[in-house]
């Protein structure tokens, strides 16, 4: 698996398995739960949750899906803007970890801006970090005047990743944030990577697929993995996961990637940072 530096010192896997939408229905668990497995047998061991999914239950889907294999697993979590002040980061990380039947989370993000002082959630993380709940914190949805921000901070100089969505209908951040983190030497986490399926139907990217073998969510899968920022789409089924899988190694060559330009441009100036 090929992986990005952190600024930390550590690693980031290029592909790993969202769980945005798990633990919300009692009748697919077993698929999910299986789903996620059959990643950590394809070396697919980066996992991102939240306890904002399923109001925990994707993290007991995680948990089931980990037990025994802790030592497979890169764990990412995220807090949610309204607990995460000093104490309330740190009780909500603990019942994070019980939901997943761990110690410890990998990365641990802030999920959005709220109203909480940055500087008040960093100090949490740090405690977190310190006492070894966490190996690393970062942000999400941060965008480049929120990392400014972020940067300007004594702790917030520690943060090793943003998560952001990303994809060949959202290009925004190819223009301002991309630039950005890599000159920080901060790995971006593009979440959504194939819009949640809403861009599969576009021509030109199933001619690409055609060229190429392969299937349109494929092909905008390894778009991604080709800007060198780590994705993290959903599978719910092992069928998907192994076609995730597969996207790792399909590589694009020129002409495929300037026909998905010329189908999918970047916006010619910056905008907002967009948001799921």
């Amino acid at each position: 698996m090929r992986q990005l530096p952190m600024p930390d010192g550590r690693t980031l896997p290029v592909l790993g398995q969202g769980t945005w939408g798990m633990g919300e229905r009692p009748d697919a668990r077993r698929a999910e739960v299986d789903a996620l497995r059959h990643g950590l047998d394809l070396g697919l061991g980066l996992i991102d949750t939240a306890e904002m999914y399923g109001a925990g239950g994707a993290e007991e889907v995680v948990g089931e899906a980990i037990r025994g294999r802790r030592d497979e697993v890169f764990l990412v979590g995220k807090v949610l803007p309204g607990n995460a002040g000093r104490r309330a980061a740190v009780e909500a990380c603990e019942a994070s970890l019980r939901r997943l039947g761990t110690d410890r989370f990998d990365v641990y993000l802030l999920h959005w801006r709220g109203r909480v002082p940055l500087a008040e959630t960093l100090e949490a993380f740090a405690e977190l970090r310190e006492a070894g709940r966490i190996g690393a914190f970062g942000v999400s949805n941060f965008d480049p005047a929120d990392l400014d921000e972020l940067a300007g901070l004594p702790l917030g100089r520690e943060a090793v990743t943003d998560q952001v969505l990303y994809n060949l209908t959202r290009r925004g951040v190819e223009l301002d944030l991309l630039p950005q983190c890599r000159e920080r030497g901060m790995p971006v986490m593009a979440y959504s990577p194939i819009e949640q399926g809403r861009l599969l139907d576009r021509p030109e990217l199933a001619d690409v697929a055609r060229r190429r073998g392969a299937t349109p969510a494929q092909v905008a899968l390894a778009w991604v993995l080709a800007q060198d920022v780590c994705a993290i789409p959903k599978a719910a089924t092992t069928e998907h996961v192994e076609q995730n899988r597969a996207a790792l190694d399909l590589r694009l060559d020129a002409d495929d990637l300037a026909a998905l330009d010329a189908a999918f441009p970047a916006p010619a100036n910056p905008v907002p940072l967009e948001i799921l």
